[in-house]
Order: structure tokens, then C-alpha cells, then sequence
């Protein structure tokens, strides 16, 4: 019991001299990939932290990997809407002339 709370305190402690850090650069999020990199900096931010239980870290990889996995399911459907309007340009030039 003792044991028990004395690990408490210490994460108390740990993260109480962690949350006087800077916080991280603004990112520009423009593509799918940027997206990504910034999830997976997160998931591995979350699995870092001390303080968070067990339960908590699992709810918010989760959380975490589900917004990735449509991110990653949405990168070819992205990259096939731009062919189709570069496409689609080309023939509304080709039909003005």
C-alpha cells in the first residue's frame, strides 16, 4: 500500500516538473502524410508519458490509431480525386479551343 502510493506521488512529481516544458512548434498539417507523422508523434508521446495508466494510454492509442487509419484510407482516394480533376482540366482546355 505504501509502495503503492509512493509511486504515485513519484509519477505526481514527474509530471508536474514535465508540464513546464515549451510546447511543440505549430506544425503546417497540408498533406495526408503530414497528418500521419503528427499521429504517430502523438502515439508515441502518449506511450512516453509516465503519468497515464495502463487503461488510459490503451483508450487513447486507440483513439490515436483509428483517426490514422482513415487518414491512411483516405490518401489514395485523395490522390485519385487530383488525377481526376487534372484530368477533367485538360479536357475542358481541349474542348475550348
Amino acid at each position: 500500500m505504501i509502495k503503492h502510493r509512493i509511486r504515485r506521488i513519484e509519477t505526481f512529481l514527474n509530471h508536474c516538473a514535465s508540464a513546464g516544458r515549451s510546447p511543440p512548434p505549430p506544425r503546417a498539417l497540408q498533406t495526408i502524410q503530414d497528418v500521419i507523422d503528427l499521429l504517430q508523434e502523438q502515439v508515441e508521446a502518449v506511450r512516453a508519458e509516465p503519468w497515464a495508466g495502463t487503461i488510459e494510454k490503451a483508450r487513447a492509442v486507440a483513439y490515436l490509431a483509428g483517426v490514422a487509419r482513415k487518414a491512411i484510407e483516405a490518401g489514395p482516394l485523395a490522390s485519385r480525386i487530383d488525377l481526376l480533376e487534372q484530368v477533367l482540366q485538360q479536357r475542358k482546355k481541349g474542348g475550348q479551343r
